[in-house]
């Protein structure tokens, strides 16, 4: 893991100049918050949401979509297409729908639709100038999953910012994520109540002054 905070600075600069419009992905594993957090950016700039949440893991199982999202801070405008992926995992096992009151064949079929929606978000890798990758701050970080995408973003040379999600909870421990993915930039927020979420609007609203 060597690219890091010198390629998203790089990454940033580059669209700064170009004033282009961008695509970013919202990656993670099931339930730590991404389609929170692409709700919340949404929210915060246009007023409407981009899905629904729930308790129950793979709520999300294809791709959504908010366009044409404007960010307006100091003056500084920037076009992001937020792309909310279906939870990622190395294995969707129907068994585990059980547990949250679905039948046998509720299961099955949440479980086919998640395994097709991690497939999905794999290919929109292809299609996306960014990538945040969301991690659960209460719990282990350390995961195959968390790797592979890793492994996957990289080895297409997209930039991409590690999220510690869930800050609010008292079982939080945003600072085992940043040990263990020092390499990257990781930012500490909290999707849910919108805490820290100024440092990430500010950090670019920074970044914009070195254009003039």
């Amino acid at each position: 893991m060597i690219l890091s905070i010198k390629r998203y600075i790089n990454w940033l600069i580059s669209i700064f100049k170009k004033e282009k419009e961008i695509t970013i992905g919202f990656y993670g594993e099931p339930n730590v918050g991404k389609t929170s957090l692409a709700n919340r950016i949404s929210i915060d700039f246009t007023g409407e949401p981009v899905g629904s949440v729930s308790i129950i893991p793979h709520e999300t199982r294809t791709v959504l979509k908010k366009e044409k999202v404007q960010i307006n801070i100091n003056n500084f405008k920037l076009i992001m297409n937020l792309l909310d992926m279906p939870g990622m995992s190395v294995k969707v096992d129907y068994r585990d729908f059980l547990d949250y009151g679905m039948s046998y064949e509720q299961a099955q079929v949440r479980a086919k639709e998640a395994t097709k929606g991690i497939i999905e978000a794999i290919k929109f890798l292809d299609k996306v100038d960014a990538a945040l990758l969301v991690i659960d701050s209460t719990s282990d970080p350390y995961s195959q999953t968390n790797f592979i995408l890793l492994g996957n973003i990289e080895a297409r040379n997209i930039p991409v910012i590690i999220v510690a999600n869930k800050i609010d909870r008292e079982d939080s421990n945003s600072k085992r994520i940043k040990e263990i993915f020092a390499d990257y930039p990781v930012v500490e927020i909290s999707a849910l109540t919108g805490e820290n979420m100024e440092l990430l609007y500010n950090a670019i609203s920074r970044f914009s002054k070195r254009r003039k």
